[in-house]
């Protein structure tokens, strides 16, 4: 394996992770109810049915 073509995989993962992050980012900030209907898994406790709030804790 090349130099370059390790670094263009580096570059590739960094620009994947990247994207990944401003989706969630995007998604966090939408309302929780928004968050729930598209089954954003950070927005419901399915364990106890209640909505999290932006702290992570249960409300």
């Amino acid at each position: 394996m090349s130099i370059l073509s390790s670094i263009g995989r580096i570059a590739s993962e960094f620009n994947a992770a990247r994207a990944r992050y401003h989706t969630a980012r995007s998604v966090r900030s939408l309302p929780l109810e928004l968050q729930k209907d598209i089954g954003w898994p950070e927005a419901f406790d399915s364990e106890t049915g209640y909505r999290r709030g932006n702290s992570g804790q249960v409300h």
